[in-house]
């Protein structure tokens, strides 16, 4: 809770002075922003805006690590036990998910934007799944979507016309 509070109350100066560190900046923002529970932080628009600044792939790898190690923070919470979110809207859904296919589970909501993978964090630790699976799944979908939103940025705020719409 400290740190999802610390996130969403971050100067944007904080934000770009972390971003002056190029690409371990990125990874670090990126850790702070996914290791918020369930109140998300609007780490996806800081990789969509480094997209045009920096190499989008390098971005999306450094989001994307960072994003992963951010999540632990929704699995140790499942690992201690406390269920804290068993009357959550979704929950039974993505415990079901879990369930069936808990690897694929995991990479989708990784990649999907969405507050449901907080929960997959917490039912993969109350699942006692090994961390290095759950960190290994989690990142195939966190790299992939990382990569899409920085080439995004990088394309649209790159773009020529864009540039003419904003010195007219």
């Amino acid at each position: 809770i400290v740190i999802t509070v610390y996130i969403l109350f971050l100067p944007k100066d904080q934000a770009e002075k972390f971003a002056s560190f190029g690409y371990l900046g990125i990874f670090v923002i990126s850790i702070l922003a996914n290791a918020t529970v369930i109140i998300p932080a609007p780490g996806l628009l800081f990789v969509f805006s480094m997209g045009a600044k920096f190499n989008p792939l390098l971005i999306g790898l450094a989001a994307g690590l960072g994003a992963t190690i951010g999540e632990l923070s929704g699995y140790l919470a499942g690992l201690s036990g406390q269920a804290i979110f068993e009357n959550q809207k979704g929950y039974e859904r993505v415990v079901r998910w879990m369930q069936k296919n808990g690897p694929l589970t995991i990479s989708v909501l990784a990649f999907i934007p969405n507050p449901l993978f907080d929960l997959a964090g917490m039912i993969s630790g109350a699942f006692r799944m090994p961390v290095a699976k759950f960190l290994f799944f989690a990142m195939i979908g966190k790299i992939l979507k990382m990569i899409i939103f920085a080439y995004a940025g990088a394309g649209i705020l790159d773009a020529p016309w864009l540039e003419n719409l904003i010195s007219s």
